[in-house]
């Protein structure tokens, strides 16, 4: 699949690494990208019981149109410096109200969203990663807030345990494995006695594409298959995690599998994730 269509929720508090490696990503496979950047409601906590007042809610709207208006303007002069072909556009979230948001991702073809940052915290950061991830059906690249915004010449790692949800993130990041120097085909190994060789499989359908692939069998940390994972990237240098996303929904609150959570939380490089 080519990725001709790419949206990047912009950042509020920060000029944060991701819009930019969302230009990037459109520079180097010729796509075209939106910046959303989001008007975020207030959220009135659950404790409080007493009305709020109107006009409280009325300065708080405005404020929050201000800085996504703000966000969004910046992100016009980068795409206008970066001479690719691009917009912006306003969306409204809320605590649960992402449907304006996954209404504007669900007809492209990558979603690019930066880490939560403790240091400039975004509102709502985490559970709207959880929503994309989740529920628009689109694959998502996450960027740490550590990272830097550039994207040639990268070795790159998918995280390969034969499922659905690994599969479908191969397939999506087919044309950014493309341009890594080296991909690497990780399998941890539990325990458990496998038919055949592991990693194989997906290391020939790379290499039916052009790419230098290689296999790499490592066993599982006591501490579980996110830290190997995590422990792995940061042993060898790697530069683009490609792997699944694990998670369900219960009760319309997304929980996620603690694979997910420990890379979600402890990434120091972009990751490629789908569902």
């Amino acid at each position: 699949m080519a990725i001709k269509d790419i949206v990047t929720v912009l950042d509020l508090n920060r000029d944060g690494p991701a819009p930019k490696m969302a230009v990037e990503v459109a520079r180097f496979v010729g796509a075209h990208v939106t910046g959303l950047s989001p008007i975020v409601e207030p959220v009135v906590p659950g404790y409080v019981t007493a009305p709020i007042p109107g006009d409280f809610l009325e300065a708080s709207i405005r404020q929050a149109r201000e800085r996504a208006e703000k966000s969004a303007a910046g992100f016009e002069e980068t795409i206008k410096r970066s001479d690719i072909n691009g917009e912006t556009g306003l969306v409204t979230i809320g605590d649960g109200a992402w449907g304006g948001l996954l209404a504007r991702t669900r007809l492209s073809d990558l979603i690019v969203i930066g880490q939560e940052d403790a240091d400039h915290p975004e509102p709502l950061r985490e559970a709207l990663i959880e929503a994309a991830l989740f529920d628009s059906g689109v694959p998502l690249l996450l960027v740490p807030y550590v990272s830097s915004p550039t994207f040639a010449d990268r070795k790159a790692m998918v995280a390969w345990d034969g499922s659905r949800t690994a599969s479908r993130a191969v397939h999506a990041a087919l044309p950014m494995l493309e341009l890594a120097k080296k991909v690497t085909v990780v399998c941890v190994e539990n325990g458990a006695r496998a038919e055949g060789e592991a990693g194989a499989d997906i290391a020939l359908y790379l290499a039916r594409h052009g790419l230098k692939v290689e296999i790499d069998r490592i066993p599982m940390a006591p501490t579980g298959v996110g830290d190997t994972l995590l422990n792995y990237v940061a042993d060898n240098a790697i530069d683009l995690v490609v792997m699944g996303g694990y998670g369900h929904s219960r009760m319309r609150e997304f929980i996620i599998g603690g694979a997910t959570r420990s890379i979600l939380k402890s990434m120091t490089v972009p990751v490629m994730m789908a569902h």
